[in-house]
């Protein structure tokens, strides 16, 4: 089983902790892990390279591709940020961006829509709904169907040895939970692609079929004529 990481931030605090302790669930895996900003240290500048030339001409690239790399490779997907005003890292936020051209209007990877993936977020206080939710669309809109979510509001300190014991254990107990219910997964076999997934996919589909009958298709358009999503083919059955 391989499993990916994708660390919010490199501070090694309480998110931190509560990922490894959600990992030591799944002994033998292989755990690819990348911390941002280190990995992935530069923004998204907008300039649409990926969307209109390919992701290979982005400026960035050789960080993107090798993340994009292991994201694709892997069994489970963990991404964990805590909130920042309210919201992911801005490091999170910049990967995000540059992984833009996989969103489902644009050329989604068919290996996504049989993933599984678990976001980990907490904050001092309001905020890690709202930032799992940053994370959460874009996982839905690469494909992916079967999310799962922590959330933990710390209220009283930042520092993992200086929370009160009940908030430890509760948060140790929930996180176990969690993982447990993932390590009880087959992932020989994939993921079920839920319906508001398919429904998705529809509409990008019927976009993606007035393009074509425009004849002005570009890179997109190529990439699902060349998948068959504009004929029956569609990802999650593949």
């Amino acid at each position: 089983m391989k499993i990916t990481v994708i660390n919010g931030t490199e501070k090694r605090g309480v998110t931190y902790k509560l990922k490894e302790m959600f990992l030591q669930h799944f002994q033998g895996a292989k755990i690819t892990e990348f911390y941002l900003p280190k990995d992935c240290p530069s923004f998204c500048v907008g300039c649409t390279s990926c969307f209109v030339k390919g992701e290979n001409n982005c400026k960035d690239y050789v960080y993107i591709n090798a993340i994009e790399k292991s994201l694709l490779e892997a069994d489970l997907i963990v991404m964990t940020s805590p909130a920042y005003v309210m919201h992911a890292t801005g490091a999170m936020k910049a990967l995000l961006d540059h992984l833009a051209y996989r969103w489902m209007p644009h050329r989604p990877a068919p290996e996504m829509f049989g993933k599984r993936a678990v976001i980990i977020t907490q904050c001092m206080g309001a905020g890690a709904k709202s930032a799992a939710k940053d994370i959460k669309h874009s996982l839905s809109w690469w494909g992916i169907s079967h999310i799962g979510v922590f959330n933990g509001a710390l209220m009283n300190d930042i520092v993992w040895d200086k929370l009160s014991e009940n908030k430890r254990k509760k948060l140790t107990k929930n996180i176990n939970k969690l993982a447990r219910k993932f390590a009880k997964i087959n992932y020989s076999k994939p993921a079920h692609a839920k319906l508001i997934t398919k429904i998705k996919f529809k509409l990008c589909r019927l976009i993606q079929k007035k393009v074509r009958k425009s004849g002005v298709a570009g890179l997109d358009n190529e990439y699902w004529y060349d998948n068959g999503w504009l004929g029956k083919s569609r990802p999650w059955k593949s």
